[in-house]
């Protein structure tokens, strides 16, 4: 394996799906590595179908009390999804089990890729794209969704957690056209959006050069992303989406953004 400075990565975040639990274990990584960390979320938005709507938190405070409620509230209801899932496997003839999920995930969260490996495991499919396609993804025979938050309360619940709201991968909004998601940008700005994920796995070049442009004309912050997930998205490397290096000032950019937070709300509280 590759060390942090073989492919060059100098900063790192951790936005894990509706929880901060791995934050500690990401930090001290980093910090043994030698490579700058901000902690950090994403949440599930409502939004309507086919499009997905997600939302990073970036530098998170891990202990405010807001966002221990809110990855509660968000754990609960990834719990509710999985029972519901399972029992719709059941009702169909695949007796696949909650410990049996529970045993994959090994104490993380559990996820849809949980359950997807149960299914290979059990050899109801072949590979873990197949029990997405056949049952876990949209269209799939049991897909459930879960519940979740309006784009406007994510937001003001990132900032409530001294976080800054970007919006992850637009491209997964799956809009018509250009103007659409212009709109859809600027309605989150109105919420409080801080910044737009350009550079992803699943960009393509004439849409990182259109989110670089909305995020001039609106002053919006740039991230980057892989969207590393291990064993989960084998074809993505960590720290390089599709190819592309992350460019530090996107990190830089971060830090600085939450240390003026920071001097603003020292200034706040001596006031």
């Amino acid at each position: 394996m590759r060390s942090a400075k073989q492919i060059g990565l100098t900063g790192l975040a951790l936005t894990d799906h509706d929880t901060v639990a791995g934050v500690p274990a990401a930090a001290a990584e980093a910090r043994k590595l030698g490579i700058d960390f901000l902690p950090g979320i994403e949440i599930s938005c409502e939004y309507p179908r086919p499009g997905t709507m997600h939302l990073l938190g970036y530098s998170i405070d891990p202990q405010n009390q807001i966002l221990a409620d809110l990855t509660r509230t968000l754990v609960e209801g990834r719990d509710a999804r999985n029972l519901q899932i399972v029992a719709q496997l059941n009702e169909i003839g695949i007796p696949v089990t909650l410990r049996e999920i529970e045993d994959v995930a090994g104490g993380k969260v559990i996820g849809r890729p949980h359950i997807a490996e149960v299914l290979v495991r059990r050899g109801v499919v072949s590979n873990k794209q197949e029990a997405f396609d056949r049952y876990l993804g949209q269209g799939g025979r049991v897909y459930t969704d879960k519940e979740q938050l309006t784009a406007r309360r994510a937001i003001e619940m990132i900032r409530e957690s001294q976080g800054i709201p970007v919006l992850a991968h637009p491209s997964q909004l799956k809009k018509e056209n250009n103007a659409q998601l212009e709109n859809t940008i600027k309605e989150l700005i109105d919420f409080g959006l801080a910044g737009i994920e350009v550079i992803h796995s699943d960009h393509s070049d004439s849409l990182i050069d259109l989110l670089n442009d909305l995020a001039a004309r609106y002053n919006l912050l740039k991230t980057g992303g892989s969207d590393f997930h291990g064993g989960n998205k084998p074809r993505i490397e960590l720290g390089k989406a599709a190819g592309r290096q992350i460019p530090r000032e996107y990190f830089d950019a971060l830090v600085e953004r939450k240390r003026i937070m920071t001097q603003q709300e020292r200034k706040r509280s001596e006031n």
